[in-house]
């Protein structure tokens, strides 16, 4: 057999590829927190394989212009998001919105979210970030991605961990992160045969 068509069914079965986007770039942030417990959550599974990309790690230029400080930056993010076959966006919420750097990594790139789904989980005070989850909706929209119905939300994030990073009460967040992923799967799964079958065009 083909040893380049054995990867690529090998690729086509195996577990999801997973690329969680730790939105927040901001000092002091809570962001690694809540990115810690979900990938705990991601590695109990043997559907989903994860790596992660962080906002405060890319050192990408606002002006979207392809100088060699914005291509070596981007050489170590366009990668992953290149090879992911679902998304976890992870984000905070700024003034009722999500973060400029957040946005700028994701204008930074386009095909690399086509015909792929993706999962938001937010934190923040009393609406916990989820006025930056119904913005990001519509930007993924635009980019030709499938935003999943369920989120994982954290209203006042900072007192639903302890010191440790551990949740008070995780019950509800992991109920709700095991129904995301869920739904995640099924749509990660459903679109990686359909590119694989038919290339996304659109």
């Amino acid at each position: 057999m083909n040893p380049t068509a054995t990867a690529s069914a090998a690729a086509a079965t195996g577990p999801l590829r997973l690329t969680l986007v730790v939105g927040s770039n901001r000092h002091g942030r809570f962001g690694p927190v809540v990115a810690d417990w979900l990938l705990a959550r991601v590695r109990d599974r043997d559907d989903l394989v994860a790596e992660v990309v962080d906002v405060a790690e890319a050192a990408l230029p606002m002006s979207l212009e392809p100088t060699p400080e914005a291509t070596a930056a981007l050489s170590g993010i366009t990668p992953k998001l290149a090879r992911a076959d679902a998304f976890v966006v992870l984000t905070p919420e700024y003034n009722h919105s999500f973060p400029a750097g957040l946005k700028n990594l994701v204008d930074w790139h386009f095909t690399e979210w086509q015909a792929k789904p993706v999962g938001l989980v937010s934190y923040g005070g009393l609406s916990g970030g989820l006025r930056a989850v119904e913005h990001l909706r519509q930007v993924f929209a635009e980019l030709h991605a499938v935003t999943v119905r369920d989120t994982v939300s954290f209203h006042n994030a900072g007192a639903a961990f302890d010191d440790r990073g551990a949740l008070r009460d995780p019950s509800g967040p992991d109920a709700a992160a095991k129904t995301m992923l869920d739904q995640l799967v099924w749509w990660g799964t459903a679109l990686r045969e359909a590119r694989e079958k038919r290339p996304y065009g659109g």
